[in-house]
């Protein structure tokens, strides 16, 4: 799965940060439910907040600002409204989506067990592939990756997910959109 950047040589994501409303029930969700140790605490100055790191595993970590001033979430504009699964998609430009996690292929099906009987809401499994609906029932061939999302107790959009396949260059086959292709709604 190398793809390597002749201009600059990117190592993966450093951090990504996100904002909680509550950083001891963010602490509780990411080192309790999913067992990513807590490395770094930051208290911001001039009593802005806080910023807690979390170690996800082969030197990333995901990162949380709590800050005293934050609006409250926006689902559906800042982070899409529930899971894939449920036809929730959506988000604003320049939002986040969704953090995928990569977990090892054998032992996904282990983890989507483990993740119910932890009482968490995930969605089905999808198995993306190439077809109109981009995903099927089962693993196949065209299969590229597996993978299954919850929501952390913000509402942000999580997955777990695991390639099942290398790319290719006819893996890289459809014309980039543009703004004009955009269906914005109208304001009524």
């Amino acid at each position: 799965m190398s793809n390597p950047n002749s201009r600059y040589e990117l190592r993966g994501i450093n951090h990504l940060a996100l904002v909680c409303s509550d950083m001891q029930r963010t602490i509780d969700f990411y080192s309790g439910v999913l067992g990513m140790p807590l490395i770094k605490t930051i208290e911001l100055p001039g009593d802005l907040g806080q910023h807690f790191f979390f170690d996800c595993g082969n030197g990333n970590t995901i990162a949380f600002f709590w800050l005293a001033d934050s609006p409250e979430a926006a689902p559906g504009l800042a982070a899409p409204k529930g899971l894939p699964d449920e036809g929730e998609l959506a988000s604003a430009v320049g939002s986040m989506n969704h953090v995928a996690f990569a977990v090892p292929p054998e032992q996904f099906d282990e983890y989507y067990t483990r993740m119910q009987a932890e009482g968490i809401k995930v969605s089905r499994v999808l198995n993306h592939d190439d077809s109109s609906a981009g995903v099927s029932r089962h693993v196949h061939p065209g299969t590229f990756v597996r993978s299954f999302y919850f929501q952390d107790p913000d509402g942000v959009l999580l997955e777990f997910a695991c390639w099942t396949r290398t790319f290719t260059e006819a893996d890289v086959s459809h014309e980039p959109k543009t703004a004009a292709d955009r269906r914005v709604p109208t304001a009524s």
